[in-house]
């Protein structure tokens, strides 16, 4: 039977989403684990009264395309889909060594250092790096993720102290986010069809925007996931009769 004749196709699809910047050289990559993706279209429909006869009714209809909005959930918050999704820029630091970060000390307070997840620390304090005093963790301070933490009792510091501060750290990203704008991507969804056999379901959209994720949980007691939307714009280098310029699905 011809497939386009076929009329039994139940559908549950899963698979791989892959993208890249638009109009960019290289292939698509893959994003990781979506968890949502789909296509919404919105159409703007155009209706003429029928005034020829009583009881009313549509003399003549138009329906055109307003929109097709892209929905996705993505549960893999690497750099490049948290960058995207919080209109970011993304760096990499190198790992590295700190000698003397200078610091007052507060009591119950966080020293935010200059770098994350510090290790061989040593916490000094004095009027100057040179005449300091080696301070001991236990009962003083604790080395966090993200800085050091004063004891509220600390039994070797004061507040007000000035701290001198030595670490080493490893490689890691940083984010600064809403420094930049939306980001155009062409996608490829390579979906498998688990109701019909695991038949393959293509789906290429050749321009979509992405935009900003409505929320960003910090502290949540499920997976984190990113919902982003976005908009399928014109690919103005598709062209033909027959031809679309937006999005192409292929199916077996």
């Amino acid at each position: 039977m011809s497939i386009i004749k076929q009329i039994y196709k139940p559908s549950m699809t899963v698979g791989q989403v892959y993208a890249k910047v638009y109009g960019s050289p290289g292939l698509p990559l893959p994003i990781g684990n979506v968890l949502e993706l789909g296509l919404e279209h919105d159409e703007d429909v155009k209706k003429q009264d029928d005034m020829t006869a009583l009881g009313g009714g549509t003399h003549a209809e138009v329906r055109r395309i307003k929109d097709a909005k892209l929905t996705m959930k993505l549960a893999d918050l690497n750099v490049v889909n948290m960058s995207r999704a919080i209109f970011g820029e993304a760096s990499e630091k190198a790992a590295g060594e700190v000698e003397d970060e200078a610091h007052a000390a507060t009591l119950g307070g966080l020293v935010r250092l200059a770098h994350i997840q510090p290790t061989a620390v040593t916490v000094k304090k004095g009027a100057s790096a040179g005449a300091a005093t080696v301070v001991t963790a236990p009962g003083n301070y604790e080395v966090r993720p993200e800085g050091i933490f004063i004891n509220a009792d600390a039994a070797g510091v004061t507040e007000a102290d000035k701290l001198w501060i030595s670490y080493t750290y490893g490689a890691y990203a940083v984010i600064e986010a809403m420094t930049t704008k939306s980001v155009e991507l062409q996608l490829t969804f390579g979906g498998l069809n688990e109701a019909d056999g695991g038949k393959p379901v293509v789906v290429d959209i050749y321009r979509a925007s992405q935009g900003i994720t409505k929320k960003l949980a910090l502290i949540n007691k499920d997976f984190g996931a990113l919902d982003v939307e976005g908009s399928v714009l014109l690919d103005p280098t598709k062209t033909g009769t027959g031809i679309s310029r937006y999005y192409r699905v292929s199916m077996a």
